[in-house]
Parts: C-alpha cells; sequence; structure tokens
C-alpha cells in the first residue's frame, strides 16, 4: 500500500532523514520518498495508515 501524508514540518533533508528512521523502525521493508518542497511523505509499506502516521508522531513529525 501507499500512502500520500502532508507533513507540515518537513523542512530539510536532516528531516526527512528523521522521517524515513521513523518509518523504517517499525518497517525496515517500507519505502520513503519525501519532499520538502511539497512537505509531502510519500511510504510505501505493509502497515495501516494509522500506524504509519503514530511514528511520525512520535518522531516530531506529525502529519496534518
Amino acid at each position: 500500500m501507499t500512502l500520500n501524508i502532508m507533513v507540515p514540518k518537513l523542512a530539510c533533508s536532516a528531516c526527512i532523514d528523521r522521517v524515513t528512521k521513523a518509518v523504517m523502525s517499525i518497517d525496515s521493508n517500507a519505502t520513503v520518498e519525501a519532499d520538502t518542497k511539497s512537505k509531502m511523505v510519500n511510504v510505501r509499506t505493509s502497515f495501516s495508515e494509522a500506524e504509519i502516521k503514530q511514528v511520525l508522531v512520535s518522531a516530531g513529525y506529525p502529519p496534518a
């Protein structure tokens, strides 16, 4: 499943790294693509949207 999530705090490459590491901490097979201009994070995962959003909140990057 591919999730498209808006993350307003996504501002730099370090933010992308933190978001990617957070997602990978629960799904090592996930694919994460993020864009600081659009503030969008695209995640291909087998986890639910709620689980991915929760890990983003825990990492300090709450979705909009």
